[in-house]
Order: structure tokens, then C-alpha cells, then sequence
């Protein structure tokens, strides 16, 4: 079997689902192995993954780590970025099949006519809201007030650092300041960009922020540091079903190989299923591909216990969030109108499993 080299540096050996297989496998996945070459599809022999150093692809480290690749009937080519928008700007010459990155720039993808829809969701109520440890006395004290307390005694606002504007961690800030709070989030507080994960984890750990919102395992690594930050809010108590990383499929690979894509959403659904009956297994898978350096195992074991490490495969559990979002999305200028579920989501390959 030749070997593949693949964008981050990690290459395995291609292997046929049905040569992996028993008898029983063969005869259940012989049109998946059909599927590269026939049915009308456009003939993949690779998939390329883009995706990102964060909690919410844990599917893909698993599926990397634990082999499930090696049992589609295609290669798989992954390449890491920072941060959602960046994997937008790299998707403009659509050469990704698939996509594990935030539900906000997987609309923009899509409403930039990229033809592609969400196949699996990866994570749900993935948000926290950290503050300074300061500032959660106020906020215990004072609750939405503590903006304005800390305005007077601070002479200056309350400063945010996350994701890059459009990104899902600056939209479910936006969204908690303005509808939870009753705040405005370009008058009564900052909020500036710093880029990915790494950025806002130096931020928070030189205290040159006062928050953020931010995914796992960045809040784990904070409280490893022994930083001084506290969360003070969870997507999961004020919007239920809050959608964070999502699975986008070319059309090449959704439409034109659907049982290949099938084959990937099924792995997808198997490494969920392996993350939560094996947290500190699939922590170490985390570690591994994030870098044990940034992301020590013991910490990454620890993040697995975080209400914020809920994963999921369905996309039917965001439809609301989803929702949500795009109205976001297009009120700020990110998608040029509002995205519908039927714009966003192909439900059918999930309910096919």
C-alpha cells in the first residue's frame, strides 16, 4: 500500500474498507467501495479535511489517531488552521471536500456560492463566557450592572478578546451581551479580535484582556495556569442546542459520492461514540494533535470533563441554534442573507446511518 503525506504532517497508508472487512462487512459496505469509481460521482480517491486545533473537531482527532480513516474506501488529507475565517479565505477555490470549523463561517462559505451543506454536527453549548476573577465578584454582586460598575472604577470598558469578527465565538458573544444583558456590544463593552485559540490563550494568561468567549480546551489551560479568570456564563444555559464546529461537504462529495460521504459521517459518528465512552483515550488523541506542549494530556483529560465538551454527530440538536446564528450572521454583514435550514443543512445522510 503507497503512502500519503498529508497536510499536517501526518500520512497513513490508504486502505480499501473492503479489504479490511470479514465477510459479513463486505457483503454490507460492497456499495461504498463502488461508490469512488461509479454512481455518477466525480471519481475521489482523497478527501481534503480542513480543520482546526479545538475541542470541537475531537472527531477528527479520533478519527486520525484511532484509525477510523483507514477504513474508508478513499484517502484522507488533513490540513490545520487557526481559526474559521482563515479556513474560509482558503475554501474560496473550493478545494476542501470537507470542513470542520464554526456553523458561522461554514454560512459564509456557503452564501459565497461555495456549493456545500452541513452534514454532522460536531458539538453542542460549547461557549463559555471567563472573566477575570475580579470582575465575577462584581458580576456575582452586581450581575449585568458590573459593566457600568466596572466602567467607573476602571475609567475605561470592559474589554473582550476572542475569535476574529464573524467567527462563533464572537457571534455567541454578541448575542450574550445584547439579548442576555440588554447591553450593547459596541457601546457598553470592547470586544477585539486576537485570532485562534493560541492567541486568546496568551491574552488570557498575560491578562492583557478582561474575557472572552471561548471553546475547550482554552478554559481548562486557563484554570491549569492558575490564571485569574472564572466563567461567569455557559451557552448551555442561555441557548440550549448552541451549535459550534459543524461538518461541511462539498457538493462533489455529499451529492456527486454519497455513499463516500456516508462512509465519513459514520466514522464521524463512531469517534462521538468513542470520545464519550473514552474521554481520557480520546484526550490524549486531542494532545497528540494539538501538541502535547500547548496541550498537555493530563489537561486535556481534564477539559474532557467540562459541561462545554458535549459532542454530538446529529445535526438535527443545532436546528434552533442554528437558526440563531444566521440571523446573526446576516445582520452583521457576514452572509449577504439570512440562511435557512434548508440552506444550511442535508440532513439525509446523517438519517441514512
Amino acid at each position: 500500500m503507497s503512502e500519503h503525506t498529508r497536510g499536517d504532517g501526518f500520512g497513513t497508508s490508504r486502505r480499501r474498507f473492503l479489504g479490511a472487512a470479514g465477510a459479513t462487512g463486505a457483503a454490507a459496505l460492497a456499495g461504498c467501495a463502488g461508490a469512488v469509481t461509479g454512481g455518477g460521482g466525480s471519481g475521489l480517491s482523497e478527501l481534503d479535511v480542513a480543520y482546526m486545533p479545538i475541542y470541537p473537531d475531537m472527531q477528527y482527532f479520533v478519527m486520525r489517531e484511532e484509525g477510523y480513516f483507514d477504513e474508508l474506501s478513499v484517502d484522507v488529507s488533513g490540513k490545520l488552521f487557526s481559526d474559521g475565517p482563515s479556513i474560509v479565505q482558503a475554501s474560496a477555490k473550493g478545494d476542501f471536500d470537507v470542513m470542520m470549523f464554526g456553523i458561522v463561517p461554514a454560512m459564509i462559505v456557503m452564501d459565497r456560492g461555495i456549493p456545500s451543506k452541513i452534514t454532522a454536527a460536531n458539538i453542542r453549548d460549547a461557549m463559555q463566557i471567563l472573566a477575570t476573577d475580579e470582575f465575577a465578584e462584581l458580576w456575582e454582586k452586581h450581575g449585568t450592572e458590573a459593566f457600568s460598575v466596572f466602567e467607573e472604577e476602571k475609567g475605561r470598558k470592559f474589554k473582550f478578546g476572542t475569535f476574529p469578527p464573524g467567527s462563533v465565538p464572537d457571534i455567541l458573544l454578541r448575542y450574550w451581551v445584547e439579548e442576555e444583558l440588554g447591553l450593547d456590544p459596541e457601546e457598553d463593552v470592547e470586544i477585539t479580535a486576537l485570532g485562534g485559540a493560541g492567541p486568546v490563550r496568551q491574552a488570557l494568561l498575560s491578562e492583557k484582556i478582561d474575557g472572552t468567549s471561548i471553546m475547550e480546551p482554552v478554559p481548562t489551560v486557563i484554570e491549569a495556569n492558575d490564571a485569574p479568570f472564572s466563567p461567569i456564563a455557559w451557552a448551555g444555559d442561555f441557548m440550549p442546542g448552541q451549535p459550534a464546529a459543524v461538518t461541511l461537504m462539498h457538493d462533489r462529495l455529499r451529492a456527486e459520492n454519497r455513499e463516500v460521504a456516508t462512509e465519513f459521517v459514520r466514522q464521524h459518528q463512531r469517534a462521538t461514540d468513542f470520545a464519550l465512552s473514552n474521554p481520557d483515550r480520546a484526550a490524549q488523541h486531542a494532545s497528540t494533535v494539538i501538541g502535547e506542549e500547548a496541550l498537555p494530556v493530563e489537561t486535556a483529560q481534564q477539559a474532557m470533563d467540562s459541561r462545554a465538551s458535549a459532542f454530538i454527530t446529529n445535526p438535527h440538536e443545532i436546528e434552533s441554534g442554528a437558526e440563531i446564528f444566521a440571523r446573526y450572521a446576516a445582520r452583521l454583514g457576514k452572509t449577504e442573507s439570512e440562511l435557512s435550514v434548508e440552506d444550511m443543512f442535508d440532513y439525509g445522510v446523517y438519517d441514512s446511518l
